[in-house]
């Protein structure tokens, strides 16, 4: 099976958000795993979806903070 990649404005577009917020989660270490290829960017739809269950929360309490059931 092959592995699907979207671009830096496919990715923008999947979020809503501009694809300046990608370069600088980029350049700062946040956002989710990239690969670079020559010039270009792209991001693995797996870490795509990694990054976003990741982001998953209950509550607006701390993320470290353990949750009681």
């Amino acid at each position: 099976m092959a592995t699907r990649h979207l671009s830096q404005i496919e990715l923008a577009a999947r979020w809503n958000l501009s694809h300046r917020t990608l370069e600088r989660w980029r350049w700062t270490g946040e956002g989710p795993q990239f690969i670079k290829l020559g010039g270009r960017v792209v991001y693995r739809l797996e870490d795509v979806e990694a990054f976003e269950a990741a982001q998953a929360r209950h509550n607006t309490a701390r993320a470290d903070a353990q949750v009681v059931a």
